[in-house]
């Protein structure tokens, strides 16, 4: 800590650089940075899938045999908007560095995987991609997730 005097004869203490050295930064932090993009489009993908699911209520038209779960695609396209909106919002905690924002991305990714892994049968390739999206954003939060945390 360094000491600096101001007007009036008070000194206020002030924290050196050497404050944030004690932890040690890798090139990890980049894939965390990655993790907070994937976590975008991850959202986005959602809430696109949620804006088809509303507006084009045909175009997830399965025969009901053949799904997993049977439900109202239009219930459930408000479900993937309303899962892509708080994605966009937990990725701005991310890119922020904030650690509550990172334990509720993995929470996230584990439900957007088993929202896609039961829209499985309707989109097929869709549902497979953010699938494999959310095992990366997994795997890089919680990894390498402290490195990116905010020092206040």
């Amino acid at each position: 800590m360094a000491a600096v005097n101001v007007a009036g004869g008070q000194a206020i203490t002030a924290p050196s650089s050497e404050t944030f050295t004690n932890e040690q930064v890798s090139g990890w932090t980049g894939f965390i940075g990655f993790a907070a993009l994937m976590l975008v489009v991850v959202s986005c993908f959602q809430a696109v899938a949620g804006f088809v699911a509303i507006f084009k209520e045909d175009y997830y038209a399965v025969p009901a045999k053949d799904l997993l779960i049977t439900v109202d695609y239009t219930a459930w396209g408000w479900g993937h908007l309303l899962l892509g909106i708080f994605g966009l919002l937990v990725a701005v905690g991310m890119f922020a560095g904030a650690t509550w924002a990172r334990i509720v991305a993995v929470g996230f990714a584990v439900i957007s995987t088993l929202v896609n892994l039961a829209f499985l049968d309707a989109k097929p390739i869709w549902a497979t991609m953010i699938i494999a999206f959310d095992i990366v954003l997994i795997y890089a939060l919680t990894v390498h997730g402290r490195e990116m945390r905010t020092y206040e």
